[in-house]
């Protein structure tokens, strides 16, 4: 517990075992008391052996089903739980655990709390064509969540429980979707999103989740569906917990 929040860290992970142990030492050296999940999405290496034998529990997918697919494990373990915040946090070693204290504190502001290397005082390294291209989906999405957003596909975020209530009833599981396309899904439904300034480092271990290639590939697919986004009804799981809500509300 991270204040007065009851906090859960989820770390999706496919073939992680170069820098998954760095990672849950760092983590550990910074909030020793959090409580922790790794969910091994079908890696076929020892990630999941070395996160057992340093005591997180490790939730297993039996194939690679995709980020978006082990954040949506790690949101419907959350609301099992009763957790009230949800942090994402990267098996690569690029997420600074000494960050989260300030992206949660902004939980009670918003119900998604960004960790943007692009915000003023952030920091990251990045190719020209891959930061303007950040630019434009960034852009796209801020018009949907009617607030300056800079870094969009970041990953490192906290979720608050209507957040949380939300994403375990569906998540987006496409590439991206667990960045991009959940942020359009949570604006929709009214969710409210910050961005709060961070700094990043390069990669420790294993592979990115898509070539470039193929990310460039997608870039057109993801503002096509922010485009489209609009025009589509929400997923009958969200739609539901949306009258569920607001009956609630009515009742008070």
């Amino acid at each position: 517990m991270i204040g007065t929040v009851k906090t859960l860290i989820a770390i999706p992970a496919f073939n992680e075992e170069a820098s998954i142990g760095a990672v849950l030492a760092d983590l550990h050296a910074h909030h020793p008391k959090e409580h922790v999940i790794v969910v091994d999405d079908g890696s076929r290496d020892r990630t999941a052996e070395i996160a057992r034998g340093l005591g997180v529990r490790v939730i297993r997918h039996s194939i690679n089903l995709g980020v978006g697919a082990a954040m949506g494990t790690a949101f419907t373990y959350a609301a099992r739980h009763g957790y009230e915040a949800l942090v994402q946090l990267d098996a690569d070693g690029q997420h600074r655990p000494e960050f989260l204290s300030v992206l949660l504190a902004e939980v009670g502001a918003a119900d998604i709390v960004i960790g943007s290397r692009f915000a003023a005082g952030g920091s990251f390294r990045s190719t020209w064509a891959r930061r303007n291209v950040q630019r434009i989906i960034a852009w796209t999405v801020s018009a949907y969540a009617r607030t300056r957003l800079t870094d969009v596909t970041s990953g490192f975020r906290v979720s608050g429980p209507r957040a949380i209530a939300l994403f375990a009833q569906h998540y987006p599981v496409e590439f991206l979707g667990d960045t991009v396309e959940s942020v359009v899904l949570a604006a929709r439904q009214n969710l409210t999103v910050k961005e709060v300034p961070v700094i990043m480092n390069e990669r420790a271990g294993g592979l990115p989740s898509q070539s470039i290639l193929r990310a460039s590939l997608y870039t057109g697919r993801i503002l096509l569906i922010l485009v489209l986004a609009g025009f589509r009804s929400a997923p009958p799981q969200v739609a539901a917990l949306k009258k569920r809500q607001k009956r609630e509300g009515m009742s008070r």
